[in-house]
């Protein structure tokens, strides 16, 4: 008997038809596809349309985008296979522009020689070798130096000597660009940041919290000492009164 009322095939989503356009489901495509098989147009256009406000209600993030009804009537086309025939407000999408791969990105093949100054401490450089007016060339080497320093301690939070990075410079320039042995370059802190700032205040918070606690602790236990002594001293003088009346 169980074998009879078991049913012969089952209805699994690997027998299925592939969903185009998973986001809207398996009945609005199915939807779609009773649209496309209906005989007349006028009844293709009004179905549709109810099918777009299904998808616009089902979809709601695509009112944010810009042109989204546009984006949902190409989404109607792409789910029938592009074979509905109705009458749309926007142009039908060709297969092409849809599946059209982008173009690859070119990302820069660029050696940069110490890594920790970045290439924009290259291109500087390369600006400041161009200049020709010593004033201004020399303020420029030093405003170059000052920034190594700084990108130097993002790196490496010990203290860095102005001689390497003068050292540095110099090798970066090949040669050209030095600064003048009397130069002291600006003082660079390093500075934690908001999430190290935020956890050593929270620790420092407890400390604070389990300290407060002990001292009321203690000031507790003083309280019960001193009710105690009270107690006991009255206890002494009932204790004395008695005696006296009798």
């Amino acid at each position: 008997m169980a074998k009879e009322n078991t049913p012969a095939n089952f209805d699994y989503n690997s027998t299925r038809n592939k969903l185009i356009l998973s986001e809207y489901g398996r009945n609005v495509q199915n939807m779609v596809k009773y649209i496309v098989a209906l005989p007349t147009k006028e009844e293709r256009n009004r179905y549709a349309q109810v099918v777009i406000d299904l998808m616009g209600f089902l979809n709601p993030h695509l009112r944010d985008v810009a042109d989204f009804k546009h984006k949902l009537w190409d989404h109607l086309h792409i789910i029938s296979d592009y074979q509905i025939d109705v009458d749309s407000p926007y142009p039908k999408p060709s297969p092409d522009a849809v599946h059209i791969k982008p173009a690859p990105l070119n990302y820069p093949h660029q050696r940069i020689k110490y890594k920790h100054y970045g290439k924009t401490i290259e291109l500087m450089i390369e600006k400041a070798k161009a200049i020709e007016e010593p004033e201004r060339k020399r303020h420029m080497i030093q405003a170059i130096a000052n920034f190594m320093k700084m990108a130097y301690v993002q790196w490496n939070k010990d203290s860095v000597s102005d001689e390497s990075i003068i050292a540095d410079l110099y090798a970066l320039s090949g040669g050209t660009l030095k600064l003048e042995d009397n130069v002291n370059l600006n003082r660079v802190d390093f500075r934690p940041n908001n999430f190290q700032q935020n956890n050593n205040n929270n620790n420092n918070r407890g400390r604070n919290n389990n300290q407060n606690n002990q001292n009321r602790g203690g000031g507790n236990g003083g309280r019960q000492n001193n009710n105690q002594n009270r107690n006991n001293n009255q206890n002494r003088n009932r204790n004395n009164g008695g005696a006296k009346k009798y």
